[in-house]
């Protein structure tokens, strides 16, 4: 079922299933967001709607900005002064009547990145726009280190406010 597909695109009110492959490192396995290798990485686009094979579809990929990781929205997008300067990669618009749109990128550096993908209503001149956070080289570790710091700041406090510490230096300065 399309609705609980993870890599699920959603383009205005078309929708496409999204993949990506390293297939140099990772032979057939398949990714939604988050790619573990610096290397060549290839996106594929499968439609979902007969009509989104009449328009032409772009895509761009950007170096991530401002650290806002899974939270980027299209008004971010929006306010790049030179979105050319941010693009490492970027296909102009081509409509495939095959229904999958593919395309290969060979990554040079680990890090965050934002995939764009662009089309145009098939009557109206309304233009439709997803972006997709995604990390290359490893998974980012987010908040674990701070939930996990906090987990331990706040056991230290139990212990120490109930009287651990206190017994456990009488335990060991009587000696």
């Amino acid at each position: 079922m399309p609705e609980k597909d993870g890599c699920l695109i959603e383009i205005g009110f078309y929708s496409a299933h999204f993949t990506i492959f390293q297939p140099q490192t990772r032979k057939h396995r398949e990714f939604c967001e988050d790619i573990p290798d610096v290397t060549e990485s290839v996106f594929i686009m499968e439609y979902l709607h007969d009509s989104m094979r009449e328009v032409p579809v772009d895509f761009r990929i950007i170096r991530g900005r401002e650290n806002r990781g899974r939270f980027v929205r299209w008004e971010d997008i929006e306010a790049i002064d030179d979105l050319e300067r941010e693009t490492v990669f970027y296909q102009p618009p081509v409509a495939r009547q095959d229904g999958v749109f593919t395309v290969i990128h060979q990554f040079d550096a680990p890090g965050d990145y934002i995939g764009i993908v662009t089309t145009i209503h098939p009557t109206k001149n309304l233009h439709y726009n997803a972006i997709f956070p995604f990390r290359v080289g490893g998974t980012s570790w987010g908040y674990w280190p701070l939930f996990l710091f906090l987990i331990l700041l706040v056991q230290v406090s139990y212990w120490v406010m109930n009287g651990g510490y206190a017994r456990w230096r009488e335990e060991n300065d009587t000696g």
